[in-house]
């Protein structure tokens, strides 16, 4: 994924100052991220249960709120969702609760926006994050299909003259620049002597 340009990430903000609900929203819709801002909690979890972001960002100090308490319900009800704890009030006690509870990274306000960029996109590396399903879905094949041919010992030429697909419907496929058709897909793995529905599996369909 490092070699690709980053996908575009589902983001939730949570947080009570709006002036800054509606920055972080600016900022990175303007960079291709579809970005929901709330300030309450309950509105936050229900928008959650609607529909799953990819990573929250999350207020620590929001008057009468608890972060950490936000927090924990989070994890309570989703375990493995990635959280990044954004706060203008730092402290390391407070960083050491939260790494407690598995949060990804901390950033303290004021902040980059190159900061919150590279935390995004690690965080996009790390948990495998981004794009819509068929795009995920193209990254992981390319990839699954470049490891498997590499394994073999196999050229791009060898292993299109195995499976009939060209060369550079090949070279496209596995930089994951394009979904290969469901022939084309079955070819290539009969070729490869895999078996298709583990590459779907290991891509998380």
């Amino acid at each position: 994924m490092s070699d690709e340009q980053p996908l575009p990430l589902s983001v939730i903000v949570l947080d009570d100052d709006p002036d800054f609900r509606e920055y972080v929203r600016d900022v990175l819709t303007r960079e291709g991220h579809e970005v929901r801002v709330f300030a309450s909690p309950e509105v936050m979890f229900e928008a959650c249960e609607e529909r799953l972001p990819d990573i929250i960002l999350l207020d620590m100090k929001m008057g009468r709120e608890s972060g950490e308490q936000v927090l924990a319900t989070i994890r309570e009800r989703w375990p493995r969702l990635c959280v990044i704890v954004v706060t203008g009030y730092p402290s390391l006690e407070t960083m050491r609760q939260t790494f407690k509870q598995s949060v990804y990274d901390y950033i303290a306000k004021p902040f980059s926006i190159d900061d919150l960029r590279a935390s995004l996109q690690q965080a996009a590396v790390a948990f495998d994050l981004g794009g819509r399903p068929q795009d995920r879905l193209r990254q992981a094949l390319g990839k699954q299909i470049r490891v498997t041919r590499t394994e073999r010992g196999w050229t791009l030429k060898e292993l299109s003259e195995a499976s009939g697909v060209s060369v550079s419907q090949l070279s496209s496929i596995e930089r994951g620049a394009h979904l290969p058709s469901l022939e084309s897909f079955l070819a290539v793995a009969t070729a490869l002597e895999a078996t298709p529905s583990d590459w779907l599996r290991g891509a998380g369909f």
